[in-house]
């Protein structure tokens, strides 16, 4: 109904009421805000006397009714708590029978467990997620599984339009933080659209999973869980759900909060590898670079987190290869600065020409051609500070042994293992080699 004043101009009169038709079609269905998916479980909670949760098929809950009197469960305050299934719908039979159901189905509880009805939400045959309705009892309850059937279509419209706008708002939130970490000229900007509190630093978090093989449709939706977990878990410890996937690695801006930050940072990446299992069966690797006191300093804060990653991920390949089993790590750049430090030097080093004629070389390529160890001899004295008794402890081998082999090996090639200078240089060649990257 539209009141209007006597004198009002007819053609803006028509104008305006033709406009506020075509607003309501185009953006509400069934009186609902069309993709408010909170207020349609409200809608599908008073329709069935049961309360309502929506679902997709990554186990995110994307709407849940609060009407209040509807009785729930306990497994309905944890998924709506933490917006997740407890269990990815992959690996859940409830799931996998509603999914293989045309209708509304029943789902008997177990143990403590309410019944649930529960009705797969398609469209054009894509699954978009499913309805989950708090049983409304024996009387009620094949009224609801009718109401619930009715429903589809609708919830259908509702959940296109709410992954629409999700997925613009993921692309921008990702374009946005590309920008932030890419461009410093342009950070600023960036930052209030985001609207990030800088004020006491960034830091940047660096998330991957470790897997065989990569490009695979099975690898693309894990990360996309990854990306939904990261975001979820920021979303409870900091209030702040500032994530992206950028070229198949998942970042979140971390604020500094309080005056220990860096624990914080740390129980983050460490709750979010508890996690990791609900998503992939590949390890998790997590990271955190160092605090960046500016938005325009997240550059390196990202360099940081990516290069721990990096070694994070080579040390997992090495446990695996000597023990057979990976399990999710997660870090704090300073926990790994040295080796990190050395990595760079080792990179100065070979960019600069500094090892190309020194003594490592010439070991190196005597022990190429005649198939002797020198370099692991060498190795071991620097390892054992000079200790010959240690040395021949480590491997396992006589005190002579060693003793001649430390002999040979300074005659051979001309070294003064006594001048702590060469000493230093060596050891730097030899643990610079041990740590890149093979």
């Amino acid at each position: 109904m539209l009141v209007a004043p006597d004198n009002v101009d007819w053609t803006r009169l028509v104008a305006l009421a033709r406009a506020s038709v075509m607003g309501a079609a185009a953006d509400s269905v069934s009186g609902v805000r069309l993709g408010d998916l909170y207020a349609f479980a409200n809608a599908a909670a008073s329709i069935t006397n049961g309360a309502a949760s929506i679902v997709d098929p990554l186990g995110r809950v994307l709407g849940y009714s609060t009407l209040p009197g509807q009785p729930v469960d306990e497994l309905r305050r944890v998924t709506t708590l933490s917006l997740q299934e407890v269990k990815p719908p992959a690996f859940d039979s409830d799931f996998k029978t509603v999914y293989a159901s045309a209708g509304a189905v029943l789902i008997p509880g177990i143990g403590d467990e309410m019944p649930r009805l529960a009705l797969a939400v398609r469209a054009g045959g894509e699954l978009l997620g499913s309805i989950w309705i708090i049983d409304p009892g024996n009387d009620k309850r094949e009224a609801a599984l009718n109401a619930l059937d009715r429903m589809a279509p609708l919830a259908g419209l509702h959940m296109l339009h709410a992954r629409s706008a999700s997925d613009f708002g993921e692309r921008r939130n990702g374009d946005l933080i590309r920008t932030l970490m890419d461009d410093p000229a342009h950070a600023s900007f960036a930052a209030a659209q985001l609207g990030l509190d800088a004020a006491r630093g960034l830091a940047v978090a660096a998330f991957s999973i470790v897997r065989p093989e990569t490009g695979s449709l099975e690898s693309v939706r894990e990360i996309q869980r990854l990306l939904h977990l990261v975001t979820t878990v920021c979303k409870i410890h900091f209030n702040t759900s500032h994530s992206a996937l950028i070229d198949s690695v998942v970042y979140a801006l971390l604020p500094c909060e309080g005056n220990a930050p860096r624990p914080a940072h740390r129980r983050l990446v460490q709750e979010i590898g508890a996690y990791a299992h609900t998503i992939s069966s590949h390890p998790l690797v997590a990271a955190v670079g160092g605090i960046a006191p500016r938005v325009e300093d997240l550059p390196g804060s990202r360099t940081e987190a990516l290069q721990t990653l990096q070694y994070m991920v080579r040390l997992q390949a090495e446990t695996s290869r000597s023990s057979g089993a990976q399990s999710p790590a997660a870090g704090l750049f300073e926990d790994y600065r040295v080796p990190l430090s050395l990595l760079k030097i080792g990179a100065f080093i070979a960019e600069t020409g500094l090892s190309d004629v020194d003594d490592i070389s010439r070991i190196q390529a005597h022990d190429a051609l005649q198939q002797t160890e020198y370099l692991d001899t060498l190795r071991a004295y620097l390892a054992s500070n000079g200790s010959m008794s240690a040395m021949a402890e480590h491997l396992h081998v006589h005190n002579n042994t060693v003793r001649y082999r430390v002999a040979r090996l300074v005659k051979d090639f001309n070294l003064d293992l006594d001048d702590p200078q060469k000493r230093l240089w060596l050891w730097l060649r030899l643990t610079t080699m041990d740590l890149a990257p093979q």
